[in-house]
């Protein structure tokens, strides 16, 4: 049913919709916008006689809303795989308390930098120019 899905569907419909399940003669379909949700519900009756005409034996069909699949993103592992393991992950690294400020801080913060972001972001005073 999933690869027959675009032809019954048809073009317009088929690219922002989806089957979900199939449980019991029940179809669930999503759809991944309130408009597109719309004009499933209107159409349900060509959807239902499409399925049962391509030989699916259909009791019926529910509706819902569903989020978009993510667009592939070149790099999006490399950049999931260095969040895993980043300093400010208080999940990975604990919690500790910055040495020159005294604020709570991810431990890795701590550990990486000697000292918490907030102070890894303060303007560093040049040597010699100490008061």
């Amino acid at each position: 049913m999933w690869q027959a899905w675009p032809r019954i569907a048809g073009p317009q419909l088929a690219p922002h919709c989806r089957p979900t399940s199939f449980r019991g003669g029940l179809l669930t379909v999503g759809a991944s916008h309130p408009q597109w949700l719309q004009g499933l519900r209107y159409n349900r009756h060509q959807l239902l006689g499409a399925l049962r005409g391509a030989g699916f034996t259909v009791r019926d069909l529910r509706f819902q809303q569903i989020q978009p699949a993510a667009p592939f993103t070149p790099g999006a592992e490399a950049e999931a795989a260095t969040w895993a393991v980043h300093p400010s992950r208080v999940d990975v690294h604990g919690m500790g308390t910055c040495p020159d400020c005294g604020r709570p801080s991810p431990g890795g913060e701590i550990q990486r930098w000697g000292h918490c972001s907030f102070c890894r972001r303060q303007p560093q005073e040049p040597l010699g120019e100490s008061q």
